[in-house]
């Protein structure tokens, strides 16, 4: 399978690159990711100037926009020729649970794809703090799961699946849920600071209190140690069909 990978943690994080590594063996991943790290940075596309693409090595490129510019671009012209039959964006550093796909780029890495036609997932590990041992290797082992089992016959037509995995070991993850967003509680505090100079700045972004009690949500479900799926329609309307989906899960369990 020929499989396009973005994310926004840029193209040197380690998730992606985990991911690509996975999936080189039996399938055709095309990494093409920001050149730098877009973290938050929501689905913001260039638009008032140009947009620089690097060939790293084969079949792996740097963008100098967004997550959505690099799927634009790589649907547009780096994949023009031979179009992806899967667009993924991942592997990111840390959660992409409730309220927070509205500013992840790795999520509008995913949805710019569905936008396109093209079936398309976001993936996420669920690390805690920058201390934590990251278990990236269990995460890409899930995702090439999924695809041998052709989960983009899954995804329904302007639709993306948001996958968050417990940060463990896979000898401790429970299973696979099809969750709901759920959501997040942050303190909301803006820190206001004085430079060398004594002008003012601020910065923006609290502390993170834990996910609210929502049985059957996605945060619910990472917290029970378990793969959270969320299959989610782009134009507001709850998925219909999950039926291809609860199959494809008692298949992996």
């Amino acid at each position: 399978m020929r499989i396009l990978i973005s994310n926004d943690d840029g193209v040197h994080a380690s998730g992606i690159n985990f991911l690509y590594e996975e999936l080189k063996a039996k399938h055709e991943p095309i990494i093409l990711a920001p050149n730098k790290e877009r973290s938050s940075c929501g689905h913001g596309i260039t638009l008032g100037e140009p947009i620089r693409v690097k060939k790293l090595k084969e079949n792996i490129y740097e963008c100098s926009g967004y997550p959505a510019d690099c799927i634009l671009v790589g649907l547009g012209q780096i994949c023009k020729e031979s179009p992806p039959e899967l667009v993924i964006s991942g592997i990111n550093h840390g959660a992409n649970l409730g309220q927070d796909r509205f500013y992840s780029g790795t999520i509008a890495a995913a949805r710019e794809a569905s936008f396109r036609g093209y079936p398309s997932i976001a993936v996420s590990l669920v690390t805690r703090n920058l201390k934590d041992v990251e278990h990236f290797d269990v995460a890409a082992s899930f995702i090439r799961k999924l695809i041998d089992l052709n989960i983009q016959e899954c995804i329904p037509a302007m639709c993306l699946l948001n996958i968050n995995i417990p940060n463990l070991p896979s000898e401790e993850i429970s299973g696979v849920k099809l969750t709901f967003a759920g959501f997040q509680n942050y303190s909301e505090e803006v820190v206001k600071r004085s430079d060398t100079r004594g002008k003012d700045y601020y910065w923006v972004g609290g502390t993170y209190r834990g996910p609210a009690d929502i049985k059957g949500s996605d945060a619910n479900a990472v917290e029970d140690k378990l793969i959270s799926l969320d299959l989610q329609d782009l134009r507001g309307f709850e998925p219909k069909d999950l039926s291809k989906l609860k199959e494809l899960i008692e298949k992996i369990e």
